[in-house]
This record gives structure tokens, C-alpha cells and sequence, in this order.
């Protein structure tokens, strides 16, 4: 009898640690194609660059200022995986979106 039980709990804990495994996947962030004017804001303390264009805002990730930093005031077309956050205040009230982009790529004239 506890040879069975054991074995049954052996089995019910191999297969939910495989489903879990399953079920646990994030979805992959979209790729998205921007237009705009990089911008640094901020303070001097925390600076931030930014892509403008389209009525939207796009936040540079801090591991990709390098690849646009020099390229500040120009328009650019780039192509990025774009995280989207909804922000709130303390008391639970929406405060707007921010938008990130990472794994940058700056799209050429070609």
C-alpha cells in the first residue's frame, strides 16, 4: 500500500512541476518600429533619453543610451522590443503609460 502511494505522489509531483513549467511562460514583448526625435530629459542627476514622434513618448532603456546618445536632436527610425508599464499614483488612480524600448536597432536609409 505505501509502495502505490508513494509512487502516486512521486507521479503527481513530476507532472505538475512539468505543467507549471509550461503554464509559467511569459509572452515575448512585440517588435516595433519607431520614428522619431531623441531627446535627453530629465535632471542631471537622472538623465533619460527618449524618442519623440507620434503623439507617444519612447523610454531608451539605460543599456542602449550608448547607441543613440550621439544622435540627440536627429530624427531616427529604429526598431526595438517595446515594454509597455501602466503607471500609477499611491491612491490607485491611472497616472498614464511609459513605453521602453530594448535590443535596439537603428534603421538605415538602405
Amino acid at each position: 500500500m505505501k509502495k502505490k502511494f508513494l509512487f502516486a505522489a512521486l507521479i503527481f509531483m513530476f507532472t505538475s512541476a512539468v505543467l507549471s513549467a509550461f503554464g509559467g511562460r511569459d509572452k515575448e514583448a512585440p517588435v516595433v518600429q519607431v520614428t522619431g526625435i531623441v531627446r535627453l530629459v530629465g535632471t542631471a542627476l537622472f538623465p533619460e533619453l527618449v524618442i519623440t514622434g507620434n503623439g507617444h513618448v519612447w523610454h531608451v532603456s539605460s543599456d542602449e543610451k550608448d547607441k543613440l546618445m550621439d544622435m540627440q536632436y536627429s530624427t531616427v527610425t529604429v526598431e526595438a522590443v517595446e515594454t509597455v508599464t501602466e503607471l500609477h499614483f499611491a491612491n490607485g488612480q491611472p497616472a498614464g503609460i511609459r513605453r521602453e524600448l530594448r535590443n535596439i536597432r537603428i534603421k538605415t536609409g538602405d
